[in-house]
C-alpha cells in the first residue's frame, strides 16, 4: 500500500510475503519514487533476495563505484578513466557510507577543490561522473535511495575564446612540420585534421581500411558513432601511400605538433593546441559560406548547439539586423 503522509511525503507499507511476514515501511519525496520502490521490493521478494536488499545499505562510496564500473562503466569508451577519477573522489570524501552522502558534502568538497585551483570545467565533469553513478544504480534498482547530488547545479562557465589559424599561420606551422619535425606521421595527421575537421585522435587512429576513394571514415569518435567525410584525390593518395608504408600513424604525434607550434612562435588560446586545426577547419568553412547543418555532420556534433559556436563567422551572419530593423524601409531620420 502507498499512502500520503501528513508531512507531504509518500509512504510504502507492504508485506511482500503476505500476512505474518516481514513488513517493509519506507517513505519518499514523490509518489513516483514510492511506486518504483514498491515494484522493486516485490520483484526482489519474488527473486528470493528481498531481505538482504532491504537492510540498511552500508556500502561505501568506493564499493558503489566498483558496482557501477562492473555493471556499466567498463562498457563506456572512457569508463576506465572515469573509474580512476571516481576512486580518487571517493578517497577525497573519506570513503563514507554512500547512502549517508548529502549535497552539502559535495559542495564542501567542490569548494576545497576550487581553492586548490581546479577549473570549473573539471568540477562540473566530476559532478557529472557522480550523478551518472547514482542515477544508473538507482535506475537499475541496485540502490533504493535517491542520488544525493541530483539538485546541485554545475558551475556556470563563461564561453571561452574559440581560436583558429589564419592562412599565413597555417603555412608557418606546416613549414615547421615539413622541415624540422622528425616524427614521420605528424605532418600528415595535421593535414588530415585540417582538411576534414577531425579531432587529432580521430585522424591519428585512421587505418587503411577506413580510407576509400574519396572519403575517410572515422570510427574512433567521441560520440561512438561513425562518420564519413569526403577528401580530395591528393589527400586520398597521400594517406593511402603513407599507411601502405607504415601501417598506422603511430601515437603521440600531438607532441610533435605542439613543438612545431612552439617553434613557429604562434600563440594559441590556452588548452586549444590539440583542437586548433579542427577549429580552423570549422571557422574557415563558415567564413567561406559553408552551411551550418553540413558542418554539424562533418564535425560529428550530436547537437547543433555545439556547431553554432562557429555560426557568427558566416559572411551573412545576422545581416537581417540591417535589412529587417524597425526603420529599415522607412524615411525615418
Amino acid at each position: 500500500m502507498i499512502k500520503k503522509l501528513a508531512s507531504g511525503r509518500w509512504q510504502v507499507d507492504i508485506q511482500p510475503g503476505g500476512r505474518g511476514q516481514k513488513r517493509v515501511r519506507k517513505s519518499f519525496d514523490s509518489k513516483t519514487d514510492a511506486q518504483r520502490f514498491e515494484r522493486w521490493a516485490l520483484t526482489q521478494h519474488d527473486a528470493g533476495t528481498l531481505v538482504p536488499h532491504l537492510k540498511k545499505d552500508r556500502r561505501t562510496l568506493l564499493e558503489l563505484t566498483k558496482v557501477w564500473y562492473l555493471s556499466h562503466g567498463k562498457y563506456l569508451r572512457d569508463g576506465e578513466r572515469r573509474y580512476r577519477h571516481l576512486k580518487r573522489m571517493a578517497e577525497a570524501f573519506g570513503n563514507p557510507v554512500a547512502a549517508k552522502l548529502t549535497a552539502n558534502a559535495y559542495l564542501v568538497y567542490r569548494a576545497l577543490r576550487t581553492e586548490k585551483g581546479i577549473s570549473p570545467k573539471t568540477s562540473n565533469n566530476e559532478l557529472g561522473y557522480l550523478n551518472a553513478v547514482f542515477s544508473e544504480l538507482h535506475r537499475t534498482g541496485e540502490i533504493s535511495f535517491q542520488n544525493p547530488f541530483r539538485n546541485i547545479r554545475p558551475i556556470s562557465i563563461q564561453e571561452r575564446e574559440m581560436g583558429y589559424l589564419e592562412v599565413d599561420q597555417i603555412k608557418a606551422i606546416f613549414a615547421e612540420l615539413r622541415e624540422r619535425t622528425t616524427n614521420p606521421h605528424a605532418l600528415l595527421v595535421a593535414r588530415v585534421s585540417l582538411e576534414t575537421g577531425a579531432r587529432w585522435s580521430e585522424a591519428e587512429s585512421l587505418t587503411l581500411d577506413k580510407v576509400k576513394p574519396y572519403r575517410v571514415t572515422y570510427d574512433q569518435t567521441k560520440s561512438g558513432k561513425k562518420r564519413s567525410v569526403p577528401i580530395s584525390k591528393d589527400l586520398h593518395k597521400a594517406i593511402k601511400q603513407h599507411l601502405e608504408q607504415w601501417g598506422t600513424f603511430g601515437t603521440s604525434t600531438i607532441s610533435a605538433f605542439r613543438r612545431a607550434v612552439d617553434r613557429s612562435g604562434i600563440k594559441l588560446p590556452k588548452g586549444q593546441c590539440a583542437h586548433i586545426l579542427r577549429h580552423t577547419f570549422a571557422s574557415h568553412f563558415m567564413m567561406n559560406g559553408g552551411n551550418i547543418l553540413a558542418l554539424q555532420k562533418i564535425l560529428g556534433h550530436s547537437s547543433i548547439t555545439m556547431t553554432m559556436r562557429y555560426a557568427h563567422l558566416a559572411p551573412d551572419h545576422l545581416e537581417e539586423a540591417v535589412s529587417l530593423n524597425p526603420v529599415s524601409n522607412a524615411d525615418f531620420w
